[in-house]
């Protein structure tokens, strides 16, 4: 257990530096990671399965004040995603959305019900 000296102000100060450069190396890794992920295919089909799953672009509403509070809680996720992907890579939102809609196209094409007349 380490001691704790609320007089030592030098030592306050330096432990405060060494959190503020390991949070800042933490995102530094966080935003990496979220361009990595957004940088292929694969990693934009996961990337808009979670904001899907998270109800971003449906409504939350119900009559059950508990259900609809968990729904806003996966919202905001989703939002949280969202807003980090336009300030990292906002050139690659508009590729993920047309990426997604060409597949929908493509199921919608060779599903059972279509028609070709």
């Amino acid at each position: 257990m380490t001691s704790y000296d609320p007089t030592d102000l030098n030592g306050q100060e330096i432990a405060e530096a060494e959190k503020a450069k390991r949070n800042l190396v933490e995102r530094q890794n966080e935003e990496s990671d979220i361009r990595w992920l957004m940088s292929s295919k694969r990693g934009r089909r996961i990337v808009w399965r979670l904001l899907v799953q998270s109800g971003l672009f449906q409504s939350t509403f119900t009559a059950n004040a508990m259900v609809m509070a968990f729904a806003e809680g996966k919202r905001f996720f989703g939002g949280n995603m969202l807003q980090t992907i336009h300030a990292l890579c906002p050139e690659l939102y508009p590729v993920m959305v047309k990426e997604q809609k060409n597949e929908r196209s493509a199921d919608d094409a060779n599903s059972p019900n279509h028609n070709d007349t």
